[in-house]
């Protein structure tokens, strides 16, 4: 008890955000003082209900001893299953509660949002009827009896020894007022579970006799020394000037200018009084992220925030920022020796090298360690002026785990990790508490459908609660959803008329601005100076058509990009292509590539179609490059005439942001002389029937509806007008998404059946999303009572965790090796020579270095293997290869693993689907009866 409340203190007094701080005391009446003395107090008294009988009866040579000076209890086994109705959380709850109730003369209301912290330090504050089913069989708190008296004595004893040794005591009378608002009760219970984590590690706090000799404080200060835990960030207000600002910040080109949208976000952050939420609108390649980061450091500066959490759609965008996110940190000032907890979080995050060089790094035990005598060190304090060198950035030890990740300071990663902070789920306080002490960026929120955005808007509901500056970022945001996200994080209180002027701003680019609580501010500062107009053309849905055409427009050399909805289209057009122009002037990228060969395919694509500056390999002749979606996001490629199916239509103008993304020599001279206006070709549609009609995969994809809307506000460009950009981003996306539609007459049939199925389908997304999720923030003095119950369990970073916040049919992930013709398992031998090739045997644990080569080759199996009946057998068939050797703790990266094993001709057979691999073009699928 001791040792938890020492930690507590140390976890207020050193490592949670001045934020989190400040949220907790502002409830209580002595402030910060006030703050940490019940940190302190509850961590302490959390285990109080260990003093009961139906707990103490666990081991009955102690509950022996105990029946000897009189408290009697029954034996485990005559408690029966009525022991399953007081985990000791539960009991503790309630005794604390009636304490403070009978002892300090508190009402039941107010006891209870204290109390609750108790019950809940395992993960789930008990609900209602957990309590009353306790509170019906109270012998099981207090045995029945002549001893009851004694028991009650001998919890009343703890109690108040607790209040007075923590400090308490004289302090409770004025708690007994207070009004906790419901995140406030989650940090508590996030912070108490913290330190009773760290308290319980009998590294740092061994058991007796091997802490002997030691008083309680060395005890704890040898374990905190031990922990290392890095401090959280406190930045100092960035530089005034914009210029210097991001000139010290980022690495930017000779002669580079702050945009305007850059310079308005920066103004903006300023001007909230309150950091709130910042929604920044702004064409592709404005510099969003810059702006973000930028405003994320004067968010937490002006907000005690602690760190910075930049939430990205796919894996692979977050892979993309997480060098990004590392070099901004390297560049701001912090004293000498000062370190930071980063974080790349998703499932695969070992695997990527700059995260994996850091948790080297930080892979030291945690164990206690003796202090030195007279050793000082001097504390840094926010008003010095000495901020020369780059903090040390590390992956510390401690904070690794699915529930514990999330509190390192700096984190990059999924989306998903945001999104479960929205999901009923155990411990889920220490997600809030995660996000609590940061400043949150989410980018491309553009991009989550119904059932995602629903669970975002109540996380910002509860981060707007929590008073987290947010950042959002999006090129092509409906005005719909801007309102939705603004209300959202701005909460009930703010009248319904601030709001209509968010959804009908129709500027370009657009910052929208609010406070918690607040009224929305819009800025629309000056789109950059660079643009330009996009050729818009219908092409047909005919390859051969399309091999021609590129013949004809790359005549003279020159890039192209085919974008298509499907990876079998991709792959179908690719065999098109390449016997019209030779196989070494076709690329393929799609979803269907081992990690380690898409990995090394955006690596490729970046050497040769990226920036002028990075581009060191770009094509001479006639290139093309066809591509899924994987396109559409996260890498800088430039290209210099664009083929795409018909999509949503600002996943189209994402599309174009590849298109002419950069300027290649004046007037684009450097652009074969054909290609110097940029030109989108749009197929994927039989435009000949009356209403055009998307082919069938494009459907299965994004809905007919979307689809067709998408096309009636392309219709004056596909008639001639071409596209400007930025100009025309805004007034697209609106006219595609804006509600009521009034479609072109001659459309209404087939545009009615598509739109009642796609109101269906998001009543359906929005009805299943409201199963798990969480409820919004209830009024001050209401305890959690309840707050996760009928929840999903575990929450985490598994195929199953991210199916629960993300909509859609679940994906198969395989790892892939391959059973040379000798029959000795290896990693694949197609994948770079350092990692081909390695041997796996199966009697023993594989090296590390080839275990984690074969993790590396993961692998999402496509789409047809995601309906039920499909996953099932496969998973089915999958498991029938299980190799015990790899299942230990020593084979990591292997163990639970399901692995696909191919022959030496890279081929196998699944779930009646034949299988082939290929380094060129990934995975292709058939159906064996075809």
């Amino acid at each position: 008890m001791e040792d938890s409340a020492a930690v507590a203190r140390l976890l207020w007094d050193e490592w949670l955000p001045r934020s989190v701080r400040q949220l907790i005391s502002d409830g209580l009446p002595g402030g910060e003082e006030d703050g940490r003395l019940l940190v302190g107090w509850l961590a302490g008294v959390h285990d109080i209900g260990k003093a009961t009988p139906v707990f103490a009866s666990q081991v009955e040579q102690l509950a022996g001893a105990m029946r000897d000076v009189g408290l009697d209890m029954p034996t485990q086994r005559q408690f029966g299953q009525d022991a399953r109705l007081a985990p000791h959380g539960v009991a503790g709850q309630l005794l604390l509660a009636e304490w403070l109730e009978e002892r300090r003369g508190w009402s039941r209301r107010r006891s209870g949002q204290f109390a609750v912290v108790v019950g809940g330090h395992h993960g789930v504050p008990p609900d209602a009827s957990q309590l009353k089913d306790l509170d019906d069989r109270d012998h099981l708190l207090r045995w029945r009896g002549p001893s009851r008296s004694m028991w009650r004595g001998v919890q009343e004893e703890f109690l108040d020894g607790c209040a007075d040794v923590f400090g308490v005591a004289d302090r409770l009378s004025h708690w007994k007022t207070a009004r906790l608002s419901q995140p406030v009760q989650v940090l508590l219970s996030a912070v108490v579970i913290v330190a009773d984590w760290i308290a319980s590690n009998t590294d740092l706090f061994p058991y007796f006799p091997d802490a002997a000799g030691q008083s309680g404080e060395e005890r704890v200060a040898a374990a905190w020394k031990g922990l290392d835990l890095p401090p959280s960030w406190q930045p100092l207000e960035p530089p005034a000037d914009v210029g210097e600002l991001f000139g010290s910040r980022f690495a930017l080109p000779p002669g580079a200018r702050v945009r305007p949208v850059q310079e308005a976000a920066v103004r903006a952050a300023r001007s909230i009084d309150v950091p709130g939420l910042l929604v920044i609108e702004a064409p592709m390649g404005e510099g969003k992220t810059e702006a973000a980061l930028a405003a994320a450091e004067i968010f937490a500066a002006r907000s005690g925030a602690g760190g910075v959490f930049f939430a990205l759609p796919t894996m692979a965008t977050g892979n993309a920022m997480f060098p990004r996110l590392l070099e901004w940190l390297d560049r701001i000032p912090a004293i000498e020796g000062t370190r930071w907890s980063v974080l790349l979080a998703h499932s695969k995050a070992a695997l990527n090298k700059d995260y994996s060089d850091l948790l080297r790094a930080g892979s030291a035990r945690v164990a206690a360690v003796g202090m030195d005598a007279g050793e000082a060190e001097t504390a840094w304090r926010p008003s010095e002026d000495v901020r020369a060198a780059a903090a040390e950035l590390v992956a510390h030890a401690w904070l690794r785990g699915r529930k514990k990740a999330m509190l390192s300071s700096f984190a990059v990663g999924t989306v998903d990790q945001l999104l479960f902070a929205g999901l009923k789920s155990r411990h889920l306080a220490l997600r809030h508490l995660a996000v609590a002490g940061k400043v949150v960026v989410i980018d491309e929120v553009h991009a989550y459908d119904t059932y995602m955005s629903a669970y975002l808007d109540r996380v910002l509901a509860w981060l707007g609660a929590y008073r987290v500056p947010v950042v959002v970022l999006s090129a092509t945001l409906p005005a719909a959803r801007r309102r939705e996200l603004v209300r959202a994080y701005a909460g009930s209180g703010a009248g319904g008329e601030a709001f209509r002027a968010v959804s009908e701003a129709e500027g370009y680019p657009l910052i929208t601005r609010v406070a918690p609580g607040g009224v929305p501010v819009i800025e629309e500062p000056a789109a950059a100076a660079r643009g330009g107009a996009v050729r818009l053309e219908r092409l047909s849905d005919d390859v051969e058509v399309l091999a021609q055409r590129l013949e004809s427009e790359l005549a003279g050399g020159g890039c192209a990009l085919v974008v298509r909805n499907t990876v079998k289209r991709v792959l179908e057009t690719a065999r098109v292509l390449r016997a019209r122009f030779g196989a070494d002037a076709v690329t393929v990228a799609h979803s269907c590539f081992v990690d380690v060969d898409r990995e090394a395919k955006d690596a490729g694509l970046l050497t040769r179609f990226g920036p002028p500056d990075r581009a060191t390999d770009r094509p001479v002749g006639p290139h093309i490059v066809v591509a899924s979606q994987v396109a559409e996001q996260s890498l800088d490629v430039d290209f210099d005439v664009l083929v795409s199916d018909l999509c949503p239509v600002d996943l189209l103008l994402q599309r174009m942001g590849r298109l002419h993304r950069h300027v290649r020599g004046e007037g684009q001279s450097e652009r074969p002389e054909r290609l110097r206006t940029a030109r989108c070709l749009l197929t994927g549609v039989d435009w000949v029937a009356p209403v055009p009609v998307p082919v069938r995969g494009s459907v299965a994809v994004y809905g007919a509806y979307a689809l067709l809307r998408a096309a009636a506000v392309l219709r004056p460009h596909l008639e001639g007008r071409p596209v400007l950009l930025p100009g025309d981003i805004s007034p697209l996306v609106q006219g595609a998404y804006a509600e009521p539609w009034v479609c072109p007459p001659e459309w209404e049939e087939p545009v009615g059946v598509a739109y009642e199925r796609f109101v269906e389908h998001r009543r359906d997304q929005a009805a299943r999303a409201d199963v798990f999720r969480l409820a919004e923030p209830g009024k001050p003095g209401r305890p959690l009572i309840g707050w996760v119950a009928a929840g999903v369990g575990d929450a985490d970073d598994t195929r199953v965790g991210r199916a629960q916040v993300r909509d859609g049919r679940q994906s198969l992930e395989v790892v892939v090796v391959q059973r040379r013709a000798d029959g000795v398992l290896v990693t694949p031998e197609w994948i770079d020579p350092a990692r081909a090739g390695l041997e796996l045997p199966v009697d023993r644990v594989p090296a590390s270095r080839a275990a984690k080569a074969a993790a590396a080759c993961g692998l999402r199996l496509p789409v047809q293997f995601s309906y039920p009946e499909v996953m099932d057998r496969a998973i089915e068939e999958l498991e029938q290869f299980y190799v015990p050797a790899w299942q230990s703790k020593d084979c990591h990266w292997l163990a639970g693993q399901l692995i696909l094993v191919l022959d030496a001709d890279c081929q196998t057979r699944l779930a009646g689907f034949r299988l082939r691999y290929s380094a060129q073009d990934g995975l292709e699928v058939t159906r064996e009866d075809q």
